[in-house]
């Protein structure tokens, strides 16, 4: 299945149960068949809302209709439902969901906020999710791999603010580098 057909299948999934009186109805029919006017008097809804919310949840499969008489009776398709929620939300498929998000907008965003044409910072944010996003923007001046002594980290942070202390404890701290005992190497974790 192509990441569209999953999308849309999905999307209709979650759009059939995102109504409160739809979740009620799958709560009704968990139980009992019902027919449309069954439904409509216990939920207090018109019989033409409810038969438009049944009719949702028939399109994604998750109940069906059979003739009784007069009326049509709907029953909810237990194994569908296990089957689609097991295929849909199985893992890997919510992330895929997400493709083509631009994951870095925020971190820019930041960036372009609190640093100055020059790339210095204009100060360093006192936010944590903001720190994080300075902190991963001055962590690219560093080689992954590379040891870097205390005072190589202090004029490659010393680029970006005065206040190279700040900058390099955030750096360990958030477990984007580390450091030997003493801080005589550092390095990035990365």
């Amino acid at each position: 299945m192509n990441d569209t057909t999953q999308f849309n299948e999905l999307l209709a999934f979650f759009k059939a149960l995102s109504d409160p009186n739809r979740l009620k109805i799958i709560g009704l029919l968990a139980q009992k068949d019902y027919s449309v006017e069954e439904i409509a008097a216990m939920l207090d809804l018109r019989p033409s809302t409810t038969s438009h919310h049944l009719s949702r949840l028939t399109e994604a499969g998750l109940v069906s209709a059979r003739a009784e008489s007069y009326y049509n009776v709907y029953q909810l398709e237990t194994k569908t439902l296990e089957t689609m929620s097991q295929r849909l939300l199985k893992e890997g498929t919510l992330p895929n969901v997400a493709a083509g998000v631009d994951l870095n907008a925020y971190d820019r965003q930041v960036v372009k906020n609190y640093a100055l044409p020059d790339g210095r910072l204009k100060q360093i944010p006192s936010k944590q999710k903001k720190f994080e996003a300075i902190l991963r923007y001055v962590a690219v001046a560093f080689e992954p791999g590379r040891h870097y002594s205390e005072k190589e980290v202090n004029e490659i942070l010393s680029q970006y603010n005065d206040d190279t202390a700040a900058l390099r404890r955030g750096l360990v701290d958030y477990k984007m580098m580390d450091r030997e005992a003493g801080g005589a190497a550092y390095w990035l974790t990365t």
